[in-house]
């Protein structure tokens, strides 16, 4: 029977419970933690308040088949106000349904730093006041593994941003993974929460284990025997740096071109023969998707390296390459590699560091407000300022934890504050479908909706607004199962309705595709209506102008096109 668990920092009580209705109409994963969230939120309590809540949820097909791995946490985002919606990998779910839960429902503040201990059945809220402050989240989540080194320990951990309450820190799982984005770490950081570790040692029943190996075949060779996936485990997402650039759809230097002329420097074949050192993949997964480099760098006069392991992928070489004006790998590795000691998300911090740099080079902000150089290529510059955004120092880098948008409302500069619903935009300048889908989706993200999936498969144009806002629900509806089941995005082509049902046939809890469509839909719309109560107001939502200036693929995107897009979505889903 699923089992969630409660647990009240403030006084350290834990309370289980089953609910089996909850994942008969919203599956498990993001749609349980969606459901658990709107019954507990009080709506009124703000993001960094004793009255956010946050619970994270594991899918039900996981561990049982490839690739569903993801952890989902749901919350009130500090960055946005409203619904904030973060995914991660690793050990986590696995570790979490091995020890015989389902979700976490985490409620309160506690007295003191702390963090959760989950084995098995044990589950405690222990002292982490030696671990407050640490410079390095590798550092915290060495201690708490050599704490509790149980087989299939999963450790999650915030950094010194998530301490500070910067609005986009992150939190740090089993090293390569994140719950990025949306603040997360703020979130725990304000309940005094450094982390969790979480171990079992449980099984799960499989009623029917010839139908179940049966399946499971099915679905290993998809993943592993077809084109489905190559791409994540040859070269990694990195190859889009390459694609996108010939495009004209890389965002460089704040979104100002759709070009960097020194791509190949940070592209995915450059970093495979120099800088890789190893691949690796989250719990149960075969693709091995997560591409490690290896930073060795001097820290003495003599010949003294240090080497440090740094997961890359698009998204960071974008926000922290191509988009600060960086063509070196290994400068990019330096950003992110400080981005993750003090567990900053780096799409946020390169999009904030590039405001800042074009704010400071038209004048509308100065030396005075920085007490530092920043120009485009300037790595040494860009190191320093993550450091005081995870510091919180100073009126403006304070502004800029708050998000490029809060820092632009202060000084000036909108119009080239690249933020889509208050969230830093994507690496994806394809087209309108990038732009309305980040604006549209859950978690403003290119993840929520393939915006710039359907961008490039219209690159002569749209028909009409309403096909695109049709295309973007159908595909953000379609991701709600993925997201609830919990399997990763990256395999969305292999889990077809048709495999999901199998799938659940397989293991003993039957869903008809009709099921599985209406159950997608209501999750949709639970999530939509969670974003109202949270005061997400389509109508008022800002569209840069650097984003209707700078040519895509498809030529300049016309914002009146746009606001059509939104005005038929708002009709299609009920948003008022």
């Amino acid at each position: 029977m699923p089992e969630i668990v409660r647990i009240n920092l403030t006084d350290g009580s834990v309370r289980r419970e089953s609910r089996p209705e909850l994942f008969e109409q919203f599956i498990g994963g993001s749609g349980l933690a969606a459901a658990l969230l709107d019954e507990t939120l009080d709506t009124r309590a703000e993001p960094l308040s004793e009255g956010n809540a946050v619970v994270f949820a594991a899918g039900p097909l996981s561990p049982y088949f490839p690739c569903i791995s993801k952890m989902a946490a749901v919350f009130r985002s500090p960055l946005t106000g409203e619904y904030g919606e973060s995914h991660a990998g690793g050990r986590m779910a696995c570790a979490l349904r091995m020890a015989g839960l389902d979700a976490l429902v985490i409620t309160g503040r506690a007295a003191h730093p702390s963090y959760i201990s989950i084995a098995d059945g044990s589950i405690d809220l222990r002292d982490a006041r030696p671990l407050w402050g640490m410079s390095s989240t590798r550092t915290v989540a060495r201690i708490l593994r050599e704490r509790c080194d149980a087989p299939g320990l999963s450790v999650a951990v915030i950094g010194r941003a998530g301490e500070n309450g910067v609005a986009y820190s992150c939190v740090t799982v089993d090293s390569f993974r994140h719950f990025g984005r949306l603040g997360l770490g703020a979130v725990m950081g304000a309940k005094n929460l450094k982390g969790l570790t979480i171990s079992g040692s449980g099984e799960l029943p499989i009623p029917d284990r010839k139908k179940y190996r049966e399946v499971y075949r099915k679905v290993f060779e998809l993943v592993v025997a077809t084109e489905a996936m190559t791409k994540y485990h040859d070269l990694g997402t990195a190859v889009n740096i390459a694609k996108l650039n010939l495009l004209g759809a890389l965002p460089t230097r704040n979104f100002a071109s759709g070009s960097f002329e020194l791509a190949d420097g940070i592209s995915a074949e450059l970093f495979a023969e120099k800088l890789l050192l190893r691949q690796t993949a989250c719990m149960h997964c075969p693709i091995g998707c997560i591409h490690v480099a290896a930073l060795r760098e001097q820290f003495g006069e003599e010949h003294e390296f240090s080497t440090v392991e740094v997961n890359y992928d698009y998204e960071l070489l974008y926000a922290l390459g191509s988009n600060l004006g960086i063509g070196s790998a290994v400068d990019v590795l330096r950003l992110i590699d400080t981005c993750e000691a003090v567990g900053l998300d780096a799409i946020s911090t390169g999009v904030a560091l590039a405001w800042a740099t074009e704010a400071l080079e038209t004048g509308v902000i100065s030396l005075h407000d920085t007490d530092l150089v920043l120009s485009f290529g300037n790595v040494e510059g860009y190191l320093e300022g993550i450091k005081r955004i995870a510091r919180r120092e100073r009126k403006l880098w304070h502004l800029l934890g708050e998000g490029a948008e809060n820092a632009a409302l202060e000084y000036g500069g909108l119009d080239f504050a690249i933020t889509c619903g208050g969230t830093e935009s994507p690496g994806y300048h394809t087209g309108a479908g990038a732009i309305a889908g980040a604006v549209l989706g859950m978690r403003h993200s290119h993840l929520d909706n393939a915006g710039y999936s359907i961008d490039q498969k219209n690159l002569e144009g749209y028909p009409s607004p309403e096909y695109l806002a049709d295309a973007i629900i159908e595909e953000e509806t379609l991701r709600q199962v993925v997201t609830s089941l919990h399997a990763c995005l990256f395999a969305r082509k292999v889990y077809s309705p048709e495999v999901v049902a199998q799938c659940f046939e397989s293991i003993g809890r039957p869903l008809s595709l009709q099921e599985l469509s209406s159950a997608g839909r209501r999750i949709f719309d639970l999530k939509n209506s969670l974003r109202r109560k949270l005061g997400f107001d389509l109508s008022k939502v800002r569209i840069p102008a650097r984003l209707l200036q700078t040519p895509t693929p498809m030529g300049r995107v016309d914002e009146h096109f746009l606001r059509r897009v939104i005005d038929c979505y708002v009709a299609r889903c009920g948003f008022l």
